[in-house]
């Protein structure tokens, strides 16, 4: 899988590398396949695949829904921990999109969150054709324990993470700039350089076409390596 994406400390900047003559990727469907929390039942690995995880209420559904131009694909919930399962859904019938439960959600049992944690972390080890998983952020918030957490356990492991700021329409701009900096400099603690990084609102759908061609970026690579 890491030999899609590479690392580089210029990719703090919003992930501005996708290269330019890269198209706009086009959403021309999105369904749901199937919700489960067993590994074997997932969709056949002949396409690529991206999860999307973060911790609870970090407005995941929503930038899904964003994402894929369609507001009802992933449940949106005013209550917190309410993903359970693993969610897959097919975009333009080339690619998987998968929505992962949250963690971090203080109210679900102490067994249902070992649980969770067991077969969320089964998933990304072992899920052969996983491109990249989008780790979400609430940008309004300082670093999280379990947000760094779970990317130091993600590089340990060698699993393609990026990082996808939420609700960057909440706080002002200099606000973002702030809490961005010192993001960075709480992650550069351990990480000798930084992985892809997006800042996006659910609200204005800013972000959406540089986390788009990034996803068709990597999708390119994928199927070409698939042709030889």
């Amino acid at each position: 899988m890491s030999e899609f994406i590479k690392g580089d400390g210029c990719l703090w900047e919003c992930a501005n590398f996708v290269k330019k003559e890269i198209i706009l990727m086009k959403i021309s469907s999105a369904k749901f396949v199937i919700s489960n929390t067993e590994i074997e039942k997932c969709p056949a690995p002949d396409q690529p695949e991206y999860a999307f995880i973060g911790r609870s209420n970090v407005g995941k559904s929503s930038l899904i829904n964003m994402l894929v131009n369609n507001k009802k694909l992933a449940k949106t919930s005013g209550r917190p921990g309410k993903t359970q399962l693993i969610n897959h859904f097919e975009i333009n019938e080339s690619w998987y999109l998968v929505d992962l439960p949250g963690y971090g959600y203080a109210k679900s049992s102490k067994m249902n969150r070992y649980k969770w944690s067991k077969f969320i972390e089964e998933y990304l080890r072992t899920r052969e054709n996983l491109m990249n998983t989008f780790v979400l952020i609430d940008s309004r918030h300082e670093p999280q324990k379990n947000d760094l957490e779970f990317m130091n356990w993600c590089g340990h492991n060698e699993i393609p993470f990026s990082i996808v700021f939420t609700k960057i329409d909440k706080l002002s701009s200099s606000k973002l700039q702030k809490n961005l900096a010192v993001y960075r400099k709480e992650m550069m603690k351990v990480w000798a350089e930084m992985p892809p990084v997006f800042t996006t609102s659910s609200e204005s759908a800013f972000g959406r076409e540089k986390i788009l061609n990034y996803i068709e970026e990597i999708n390119q690579l994928y199927f070409q390596t698939k042709k030889h």
